[in-house]
């Protein structure tokens, strides 16, 4: 379905006084879960997220559009679900680009319109062209300049799997070129030490997945030689991207801005600075969720110190739900306790249960947004034409599809939010109207625990049958009573959203899929 809307005038006038252009930030976390900050009943303290919280709008009923990374950031920057690209998967570290760039983005869309636009952090959303290998030695495009980040600084995909470096504005920062980077993700390349072969170099143990090339004595996903001088340290990352990040406030003071700052934290290895090490008492974990919170309160404090915290709207969420434990042995399961990282939902990263795509959702424009806790259905597709809406000028034909202009509702002026909301999870959907949650047949993956292919361990699939799954979620967060015989026609209006919506997915697909999951 399509939406489409019109300014009216009288909400052109009003924003316009308020501000012409304020701006914008985006605070992208990592398998950030919805119970796993403090205001939304977690157990690690992050005081700086809600003190936004507290000065803006909590939504309760917020979500991503997938249970996993590169989907959802796809979505959010695109306003299109990811399902309508079928390259837009969970990537390896050398995939090409995903984002058409003939089709604006967000931050195209705002460059155009004056801003000067700025990622630092996490892409996972491909570098370069599907038709020629990437150099990575060389300039690395097309990338995020060409979907209108006129800075970047940035990994190509996850921590997790290499190319283990960081790339500014299409170059890898740090290469000697007496040293050139190869990487591959089908065979090894070079002679570095891989955790199979040399676990005894490791800091942290990993599965056989994440075993190959070691880098600051991290085994990876994937396998690469060369680049060593421009290797990045993990210890050092959330640092890093802040100091990037901090840096672009401060050359912009007299200009629009809009920032995406796509935190690491807290995707695996999760390897802090030894300064919040032990800091608390969930492990590595709750140490990272510890990190992100400091990274969201300095940010914080240099748009007030630079004056522009009056004129910022700031968006704290994430790109699915949680995962305890993701190839890395850090004691995440051991180390819980009772604090639960989905909050009252089942499931987390990967699946259709509630807790894979229900996850923190805060949006704070200091003097503009009226603080208090939503219960509005919201989507980060959903972004894009509202940050349209906020600057007073139309989308572009060919972009933001699937979104809806929800700016009232993001500010806390309008109890209302969208009608439904779409939730993906590894190429499978389910949909939520209300209260009601369907999820069609097919079958539903989770990540338990330490993970086996051989064994068949550490995945848990839930076989969904005719005629599908219906949960009321007010009375059933933990999605455990099937309602689907007893609401017929209930199930008969979710199976119809679904058709209008992506009828390629009324019927759900089986089995887990290896390759979807990055092997």
């Amino acid at each position: 379905m399509k939406f489409k809307f019109i300014l009216s005038a009288l909400t052109a006038v009003t924003f316009s006084a308020v501000a012409e252009k304020p701006n914008i930030v985006f605070i992208y976390g990592d398998d950030i879960g919805y119970g796993d900050f403090s205001c939304y009943g977690g157990e690690v303290d992050t005081a700086a997220i809600d003190t936004l919280a507290e000065e803006g709008v909590r939504f309760t009923g917020g979500y991503c559009t997938a249970a996993t990374c590169t989907p959802s950031r796809y979505s959010m920057l695109t306003g299109e679900y990811a399902f309508r690209n079928k390259a837009a998967k969970i990537l390896p570290g050398n995939a090409p680009l995903i984002i058409d760039p003939s089709r604006p983005t967000i931050a195209q869309f705002l460059a155009d319109n004056g801003y000067k636009t700025m990622l630092s952090g996490k892409w996972h959303l491909g570098l370069g062209s599907p038709d020629k290998p990437l150099d990575w030695n060389g300039e690395i495009a097309p990338g995020p300049r060409e979907v209108g980040f006129q800075e970047s600084f940035h990994m190509a995909a996850t921590a997790d799997r290499v190319p283990s470096v960081f790339i500014k504005n299409g170059r890898v920062v740090g290469l000697d070129p007496s040293d050139p980077i190869e990487v591959n993700y089908q065979k090894p390349v070079g002679n570095d030490p891989t955790g199979i072969t040399h676990p005894h170099l490791l800091k942290l143990q990993a599965d056989e997945q994440h075993g190959k090339t070691i880098v600051n004595g991290v085994s990876r996903i994937g396998w690469m030689s060369g680049g060593n001088s421009a290797r990045f340290k993990d210890e050092d990352m959330a640092d890093t991207y802040l100091r990037k990040a901090q840096a672009f406030i401060r050359e912009n003071k007299e200009n629009p801005f809009f920032l995406y700052y796509a935190l690491n934290e807290n995707h695996v290895p999760r390897v802090v600075h030894p300064r919040f090490q032990g800091s608390t008492s969930l492990g590595a974990r709750g140490d990272a969720l510890a990190v992100f919170d400091w990274c969201v309160g300095r940010i914080v404090q240099t748009l007030k110190e630079t004056g522009q915290y009056e004129n910022t709207l700031i968006v704290v969420t994430s790109d699915n739900g949680p995962v305890l434990f993701d190839g890395y042995w850090e004691a995440g399961i051991e180390r819980q306790g009772t604090h639960d990282a989905s909050g009252p939902w089942r499931g987390g990263k990967y699946s259709r249960w509630e807790g894979g795509t229900r996850i923190p959702f805060i949006v704070t424009w200091p003097g503009k947004s009226k603080p208090g806790i939503s219960d509005a259905i919201v989507s980060q597709v959903d972004l894009y034409a509202s940050i349209a809406e906020l600057i007073g000028k139309p989308m572009p034909k060919n972009a933001g599809q699937d979104g809806q202009p929800l700016l009232s509702t993001f500010l806390g002026e309008k109890l209302e939010g969208r009608e439904y909301v779409i939730q993906e999870a590894l190429t499978q959907i389910a949909v939520r109207k209300g209260n009601w949650k369907y999820i069609p047949p097919g079958s539903v993956t989770e990540r338990l625990g330490i993970m086996t292919w051989k064994a068949g361990s550490g995945w848990k699939e839930t076989t969904v049958p005719e005629p599908g799954l219906l949960f009321h979620l007010t009375e059933d967060p933990a999605e455990e009573h099937n309602l689907a015989e007893i609401y017929p026609n209930r199930v008969k209006e979710m199976k119809a959203i679904i058709a209008e919506v992506a009828p390629e997915k009324a019927v759900g697909e089986k089995g887990l899929n290896k390759k979807q999951l990055g092997f």
